[in-house]
This record gives structure tokens, sequence and C-alpha cells, in this order.
């Protein structure tokens, strides 16, 4: 039976929906990469709710394309065959045992099981590695970091193809190098670089804080290439947060409209971001 608390429910929800149609209508073909990482890849739950958030991101005309990270889980199996890891200023020195390891967790047990959670909320996705097609070519990033790569070339071409069939791509943040050696990338750095050659409206880094914060621990909404580099200058930016807006600074430099540091642990963070007045977390782009 219908109760009256259950009426005022529906009707907020149709008037969300309404306020919506502007945006949907604003991003319809649109490319928007989106980086999955931290919390929003921790549970079930937060994987579950991504998923329907991206689905229905392409039943209303947008072209998401994820790229995914998994350092946690590649932490958890290192230490499970004994292998030990170690770190030049946070990134992870990569030797050939490491690299198998990397490349079983990425592109094996992550990335299928965000294309299964995808699938189970009625989309269709595809799991790739930088490597297939000549996806991501790289160069090595520093000989001290041993299999860890920067890309040097994109060729979008499977990508652009897949959004033409309306297939939701899962990207596993690896590439390949001129001699056909496998190398890991940063996850946030193949993100970026992805949005530049598709010339994405929107580069979405999912992390698990709010957004970037000022001096007084206030996430700023709005910022520009200019205010980001005073900031980290003056190390307002620091730690974790420099390598994403690096990566943002990067992107919009190479054409990606405006990239988003959001938090993904908040519910349809995405979703938000894209189809609310508001948004969500702390959007950069040119002035």
């Amino acid at each position: 039976m219908r109760t009256q608390s259950m009426n005022r429910d529906w009707a907020a929800t149709a008037a969300t929906l309404s306020q919506a149609l502007p945006y949907m209508q604003r991003y319809n073909n649109a490319t928007v990469v989106i980086k999955l990482g931290g919390h929003a890849m921790g549970s079930d739950e937060a994987m579950e709710e991504f998923a329907r958030d991206v689905v229905l991101m392409r039943q209303v005309g947008v072209n998401p394309v994820i790229v995914h990270g998994g350092g946690p889980m590649i932490n958890d199996m290192l230490k499970r065959l004994n292998i030990k890891s170690e770190f030049i200023d946070g990134k992870r020195v990569t030797d050939a045992a490491t690299m198998d390891v990397v490349e079983m967790v990425l592109s094996g047990l992550v990335n299928a099981k965000i294309v299964q959670a995808i699938s189970q909320q009625g989309g269709r996705a595809v799991g790739v590695s930088g490597k297939d097609s000549g996806l991501i070519i790289c160069e090595p990033e520093d000989p001290a970091l041993g299999l860890v790569g920067k890309p040097s070339q994109i060729n979008p071409r499977l990508l652009k193809d897949l959004a033409d069939k309306e297939i939701i791509p899962v990207i596993a943040p690896l590439g390949m190098g001129k001699g056909g050696e496998t190398f890991n990338i940063n996850g946030d750095t193949a993100a970026g670089a992805i949005a530049a050659s598709l010339a994405a409206d929107r580069l979405l880094l999912l992390t698990d804080v709010a957004g970037v914060k000022n001096a007084a621990g206030e996430v700023l909404t709005e910022l520009t290439p200019d205010q980001i580099r005073e900031m980290t200058a003056e190390g307002t930016i620091a730690g974790g947060m420099i390598p994403k807006t690096e990566t943002a600074l990067q992107a919009i430099k190479a054409g990606v409209r405006a990239a988003v540091i959001l938090d993904g642990r908040a519910p349809n963070a995405c979703l938000l971001e894209l189809f609310t007045e508001h948004g969500a977390g702390s959007i950069i782009r040119l002035s």
C-alpha cells in the first residue's frame, strides 16, 4: 500500500531526475574518463554502487572509460608470495618478479572484478590492459624504479571502437615498451594520458579525500592551474595530492576540458559531479 510518506519520497526522486535533465543533455555523447581507486574499490557494496552509476551514465548517453588502480591488492599478493617490495619517493620498485604479480593482480583479479560488477548491473563492459592493441606505449620512468613506465604514446583506436558499440572499457594501467617489455604505470598518470588522447570532456580522479583543501582545511570547489601551482609552492598541496593535481594539470594542458578530484567514498560521487548544479569535489580547469 502506498503511503503519503512514500509519495513524498518518490516526488523528491522525480524532482531530482527532472533537475538532472539539462546536465544529461549537456553530457550526451561526452567522453568521461574515471580513475577508480581507493575506497570505491574497497568493498563489494562500493563496487556495486559504482558499477550502477557507470551503467546509468552509459544509459543516458555518456561514454565512460574506466582506468583502475590496485595498489592494496598488489601489496597483499606480494606479501602472500613473500616477495619484498621497495619504494622510492612513494613509487614501487618493480623488478621482473614483482611485475609478474602486478600484471596478474591488475589484469586478472581487479580488472575482472570491475567488469563483472558492471555486467551484473546490466551494462556491457570489456576488460583490457594498456598492452592490448598497443593502447599505451611506454618508456622507463626512472632506471632506479625498474619496470615502471610513463606513457610516451597512446593509441585510442580500440577505445573509440568500443565506444561506437556502447561498450564500457575497463583498463588496467599497464603498458608496453618498444622492445615488447611490460611496464607498470601509475593509475592516475595512465588515466590522464588516456583522457588527453580522447580529448575527454571530464577526467574524474576518485580518491579517499573530499577534494583539494586550502590551508584552513576547507575543500575548494573550483581551481585554476595558477592556483594549483601557487598552493603547491606554498606546501598547501602536499603528499599524495601532488601527483593527482599534476595529472589534472597535464590533462587540461593536453586538451581535456576539466579534471575533478573527488571523494570516491561519497555515495554516487560521479553522478553528483556530472548531473547536479553543485557538483562534487574540486574541479580544475582553465579560467
